[in-house]
């Protein structure tokens, strides 16, 4: 059943996308054929620079910017592995206060045995 709704859908979009090409070829051979373009990259740079986002840009101010993210990611970091070492070292303190009663059973035993 899912095979047969598969090659169901397959099919329609097949379909459909022949009938758009079908409809789109009349449009393509009207345009007219053209040159490729040679682009003059320094007139285009020029024009880029020009624009009123780039024109106020600078490259200090954006080092400026990812560098206290950097320093904010690191301080993130920084602070996230202090507090696994803290809770690591609170369980292993939490260890040595329950390793120091394994002598319990012993001092029981002699206590007993006098």
């Amino acid at each position: 059943m899912v095979q047969l709704i598969s090659i169901i859908i397959f099919a329609v979009s097949f379909i459909s996308l022949g009938v758009i090409i079908f409809r789109k070829i009349p449009c393509l051979l009207r345009l007219p054929e053209t040159a490729p373009v040679q682009t003059d990259w320094q007139s285009f740079v020029s024009r880029i620079k020009t624009q009123k986002p780039f024109n106020d840009f600078s490259f200090e101010i954006l080092l400026q910017k990812i560098l206290s993210k950097v320093r904010i990611l690191t301080l993130k970091t920084d602070n996230k592995t202090s507090n696994w070492l803290q809770g690591l070292r609170e369980k292993s303190q939490k260890k040595k206060k329950f390793g120091e009663d394994d002598n319990y059973w012993e001092n029981v035993r002699k206590s007993t045995k006098l």
